[in-house]
């Protein structure tokens, strides 16, 4: 059964055993799709609202990104776990296999995609949280400050999934010009789930 199938209760189950996978790369995907998942309740409470009419075409075209990006940091879990079985066969490889290098290098690259693309969405969905933070309801503006927490969270444990398989990578060209961009991408993830959160902070003080 798929990752992201499971019970809340059989997922966390398998996140804390002695399994490898799950792992962190697919808890920071969950973690993400909670994050977008509050952004959209904004929206969903915003929606319809005489109060909001005046955002209600951006509104709704917020709810349908949100409800895309959910869907693919979903599939993402999976498709992490998925990337790991290839780099524990390869590092089980005897060292003095000549063809091991290349074999495990690839691993290493292929179970970094995952991570990567979690940050990369999860700049996006800090963009949205401010977003929804700015225009929603303030019945639900609490939520998109949540979101913002979990999507800081979320961005941060990619970015250590990521760092997990560079460090052992052997290209260091390529890992230089790979944690230069994702360094990049999560300083602009922190700034904006900041900025969502402390707007709808203001928002409530008010």
């Amino acid at each position: 059964m798929s990752f992201a199938e499971q019970s809340l209760r059989k997922f966390s189950e398998e996140l804390s055993s002695r399994e490898p996978i799950p792992g962190g790369g697919g808890a920071s995907a969950l973690v993400a799709a909670l994050s977008i998942s509050l952004g959209a309740m904004v929206g969903s409470l915003t929606a319809g609202k005489k109060k909001y009419a005046s955002v209600e075409p951006q509104i709704q075209e917020w709810m349908k990104e949100a409800c895309l990006i959910r869907e693919e940091l979903l599939q993402l879990i999976d498709q992490d776990g998925e990337a790991f079985q290839p780099l524990s066969e390869a590092y089980r490889i005897p060292k003095d296999d000549p063809g091991r290098g290349i074999i495990l290098e690839t691993a290493l690259r292929n179970a970094a995609v995952s991570p990567v693309r979690i940050l990369q969405i999860s700049c996006r969905v800090a963009e949205l949280l401010k977003a929804f933070a700015e225009n929603g309801s303030v019945l639900a503006v609490s939520d998109a400050a949540t979101g913002a927490a979990f999507c800081k969270a979320a961005a941060r444990g990619a970015w250590i999934n990521i760092l997990a398989n560079t460090r052992l990578m052997k290209d260091r060209s390529y890992v230089l010009d790979l944690e230069e961009e994702m360094q990049r991408i999560l300083e602009e993830c922190e700034a904006e789930a900041d900025r969502a959160y402390e707007t709808a902070m203001e928002r409530l003080s008010k």
